[in-house]
């Protein structure tokens, strides 16, 4: 049995889907990982598995209590997968670790984007970024895991109308994090994010991924003939 195939209803039950272990030795360890995530946390929605993933990402069972899910946003990030819509990264490190398997969507960091505008309006990299993509942004999935000033001005950008399909952002320190999270969730627009100056990269990537493993086992369900 493909452990890249189980059924949706095995995994959030007795069974565990990982699409990024490619050995037994990967696979066992994120399993047992998992296993010890589902006993603390609970595994009763998605919601729980996002919990799941983003604690064993960081490395404490702390952070699923500060997780936070507005306006549906797991099934918004499943249809938006579905069209094959692009997933935009704040940073390099967000776009590496992002699941290529499972979907169809490119894949972009906002790096390689707005180099003049970050030096003619004397902003970050990120946000020129995002800015010279808002023809890709609206209807796409955002991935900020390090950027507040990114993801302050992709909620600008929401306020003017351009509206991604869902946003995921948690990113991480003392200056302005908390409250580019907090302005996302004032925001009514489908966003995964987490309170208070916790976050980063691991905790972005780690959403996303399991959306994509949600999404992974969902197709493969849905094939006719479909044999595990």
């Amino acid at each position: 049995m493909s452990k890249e195939s189980l059924p949706r209803e095995d995994t959030t039950k007795n069974m565990y889907t990982d699409l990024g272990a490619e050995t037994n030795e990967a696979y066992e360890i994120s399993h047992k990982s998992r296993m010890l995530a589902r006993k603390v946390i609970g595994n009763a929605s998605p919601e729980d598995r996002i919990r799941q993933r983003c604690s064993i990402a960081v490395g404490d069972f702390t952070m699923a209590p500060l997780m936070r899910f507005c306006h549906e946003p797991i099934s918004v990030t499943l249809s938006a997968l579905a069209k094959g819509v692009s997933l935009i990264s704040d940073i390099r490190m967000v776009q590496i670790g992002i699941q290529k398997k499972g979907h169809t969507s490119e894949v972009l960091c906002a790096l390689d984007f707005g180099h003049d505008i970050a030096r003619n309006r004397e902003i970050t990299r990120t946000s020129a970024g995002f800015l010279a993509l808002k023809n890709k942004v609206g209807g796409s999935i955002v991935i900020i895991g390090n950027s507040p000033s990114a993801l302050l001005t992709v909620c600008e950008m929401v306020k003017q109308g351009i509206c991604p399909a869902v946003i995921i952002g948690t990113p991480v320190g003392f200056v302005n994090a908390a409250d580019s999270k907090e302005a996302l969730r004032n925001l009514n627009i489908p966003s995964i994010s987490n309170e208070g100056t916790r976050g980063g990269t691991p905790v972005a990537v780690a959403a996303i991924n399991e959306c994509i493993t949600i999404y992974a086992e969902d197709q493969n369900n849905a094939r006719p003939g479909h044999r595990i």
